[in-house]
């Protein structure tokens, strides 16, 4: 800062001069402040008027500082910052103007120093508080003894639309980034909340246990599925764990702010997050369905896709299976669509539930012969002929045994006959 204190300058001995004429007139020299753009010099404020402020710096004429120089909130009235005689410190903008006016800054004076204390802050980790004064595109700005920029993305942990209502709310920000050059200071709020809930998220995470269902709201939503708040706590729902059904995009079955009902699939301790689902909580429309169905049962079904290994053939809404190259027909088959097209009906019969995965197998050709009747004559079959093997094993046996007796008895009948 310019030292402009002209009252330590003089002295009994210096406050007079002789001029040229030997003279003693004031040593005016001495008591003028040599000032240059940038300089950071204190002044008194002498007069108050509608859109700027004199004040004496002790320069050749008084400085002046327009009403857009007083303060870093726009639109203030001049009384409303400064009071006649009051001392000042202000920043010089330019020493001589169109109209040979000194203009100075209240408001650059203050940015300035506030900028040492801002960096200090800055480089110790700590946090500043200051009112948010006014909504700008992308976010807001804060007082923070200069203009603090505040990111739409960093006001809060949820999605802020309505800036507005921020306005002249002090808050706690962290600062992230300081560039002095640019004039430039990025706050963040978010940080101080989520700080906050750290803890609160630990609390909340040790009192959950997979396999609960929670209350949450829909936060916002991505390609790849929708993030909800549980109790303070972030969680992601997938895309495939949002509905039984095939989903193109989240958004088809959910939208933000909407409360739903979420099981918890997995928790990271770590990165206090949540795996939930969604689907979970509400019936499965295929189990539904795939009651009234057995295998071996057969059904009427239509060709809704045609692929290298066989056709897929949908049974009803939201059932259908596959129908595997070999089990089209009992000829050989090169390409399914030299069997069916897509469209055609199809009586097929099941041959595989698979209750874990879903999915459903089909034949064509058991509807008429089935592998398992055949199967099940060759049982039978097989089972009768081991039955006669052994009948014709006893048989022989008791054919043996009578043949045995009748031989000792007639042994024995010669004998007789000879005594």
């Amino acid at each position: 800062m310019t030292e402009n204190n002209i009252y330590n300058k003089l002295t009994n001995d210096n406050c007079m001069i002789k001029n040229e004429k030997g003279e003693l007139v004031p040593n005016y020299d001495l008591t003028m402040v040599n000032l240059n753009d940038g300089d950071v010099v204190k002044g008194k404020v002498v007069k108050i008027d509608k859109d700027e402020v004199l004040v004496d710096v002790g320069f050749k004429s008084e400085g002046v500082i327009p009403r857009s120089e007083l303060s870093i909130r726009n639109d203030v009235k001049p009384e409303d910052v400064l009071k006649v005689n009051e001392e000042i410190e202000i920043m010089v903008v330019q020493k001589e103007d169109q109209d040979g006016r000194l203009i100075l800054s209240k408001k650059r004076a203050e940015v300035e120093q506030n900028f040492n204390r801002i960096e200090k802050i800055y480089e110790n980790g700590d946090t500043v508080e200051g009112d948010i004064i006014e909504c700008v595109k992308g976010g807001l700005i804060v007082d923070i003894g200069l203009r603090g920029f505040l990111p739409a993305s960093l006001i809060d942990v949820r999605k802020t639309k309505d800036f507005q209502s921020y306005i002249g709310e002090r808050c706690v920000c962290k600062i992230i980034e300081v560039d002095r050059h640019r004039n430039n200071v990025v706050l963040s709020r978010k940080a101080i909340i989520e700080d906050e809930r750290k803890e609160q998220r630990k609390e909340i995470l040790d009192s959950m246990e997979i396999g609960q269902i929670k209350r949450g709201i829909i936060t916002s939503i991505a390609d790849f599925g929708a993030f909800i708040d549980v109790g303070g706590v972030d969680g992601l729902v997938h895309i495939s764990e949002l509905s039984w059904n095939h989903v193109k995009h989240p958004s088809e079955v959910v939208n933000v702010d909407q409360e739903v009902d979420v099981e918890i699939l997995g928790i990271d301790y770590e990165k206090q997050r949540l795996s939930l689902g969604l689907k979970q909580t509400q019936k499965d429309p295929w189990l539904e369905k795939i009651k009234n169905y057995s295998i071996k049962d057969v059904a009427k079904g239509k060709v809704t896709r045609i692929v290298k290994f066989g056709l897929f053939v949908q049974i009803e809404e939201g059932l259908q299976g596959l129908v595997h190259i070999s089990e089209l027909s009992p000829e050989p088959v090169k390409k399914p669509s030299d069997v069916a097209k897509i469209g055609d009906e199809l009586m097929v019969r099941i041959i595989d539930i698979d209750f874990d995965k879903r999915r459903m197998a089909f034949s064509v050709k058991q509807v008429e012969n089935p592998v398992e009747d055949k199967e099940e004559e060759k049982k039978v079959k097989d089972s009768k002929e081991e039955k006669k093997s052994e009948k014709e094993e006893v048989s022989d046996k008791e054919s043996n045994k009578k043949r045995q007796i009748k031989e000792i008895l007639k042994e024995m009948k010669k004998e007789a006959d000879i005594e």
